[in-house]
């Protein structure tokens, strides 16, 4: 059986597949997204594991500061020297930082800035050695530090190699994050997983309110990459194992 259809004053003979696969990807467009072809709707069909990237995807990836406590200096100084650290950073913890600090940034005040993925900044402010990022970069430079359960981004500080305190940052989660899930899991997705940079307490709070399945936290930019590929696997595994 075939529909008989005109595309661009073009007559042509369609299946009903085919239409469906017209219908689809129009859908799609409609809403924003872009399928290359026919053969991707087919396999999101298909789909049992889904993974997302925590910020920006689940969250609105605009973080604000909550909490400064400083250790050794003041409130203040530890804000404008974190600030000055992280300010030629784009990702949204620096922008949240500066945004916090209010003034304007004066870049002959800053010298030897090293983003260090996954970890934090290392530059020099006003001829000290500021480092400025999570608990994994404490540790590289051997900074003795305090462990904390907070709930938050939590941006550790030190200055000339001794610990000066922390900032905690919180982010919004988006308003339809735990609706998309709760859909995903009426079309069947057997497992919805987040990955996530910051610390386990922080993922494990955002997977209970939106209802995800699991999450894995403290991950590198490079880990992410290994654990999708591991769900995956892991997915065609049990799916080989259903079919035997």
């Amino acid at each position: 059986m075939a529909f008989d259809g005109c595309f661009w004053g073009i007559r042509c003979r369609l299946s009903p597949r085919s239409w469906c696969f017209f219908g689809g990807i129009g859908g799609a467009s409609r809403k924003g997204i872009l399928v290359k072809g026919s053969n991707y709707l087919e396999a999101l069909a298909r789909t049992e594991i889904v993974v997302f990237d925590k910020t920006g995807t689940l969250t609105k990836g605009v973080f604000n500061v909550q909490e400064i406590q400083p250790e050794g200096i003041s409130k203040e100084e530890l804000l404008e020297l974190t600030a000055y650290d992280e300010s030629y950073s784009n990702h949204p913890i620096s922008l949240s930082l500066k945004r916090a600090y209010g003034k304007e940034i004066d870049n002959g005040r800053i010298s030897n800035v090293e983003e260090i993925s996954g970890h934090g900044v290392n530059a020099v402010v006003d001829g000290k050695n500021i480092l400025a990022g999570n608990i994994k970069l404490m540790k590289k430079y051997n900074i003795p530090h305090f462990e904390f359960e907070l709930v938050g981004t939590v941006v550790h500080v030190a200055v000339d190699n001794k610990y000066s305190g922390y900032i905690v940052i919180a982010e919004e989660v988006k308003e339809d994050s735990a609706q998309a899930i709760k859909e995903l899991k009426a079309a069947n997705i057997r497992q919805t997983v987040m990955l996530t940079g910051d610390a386990k307490s922080v993922g494990a709070k955002v997977a209970k309110e939106l209802g995800l399945d699991k999450v894995y936290a403290e991950l590198l930019p490079g880990d992410k990459v290994v654990v999708t590929i591991i769900a995956v696997l892991n997915s065609f595994r049990a799916l080989n194992v259903k079919n035997l």
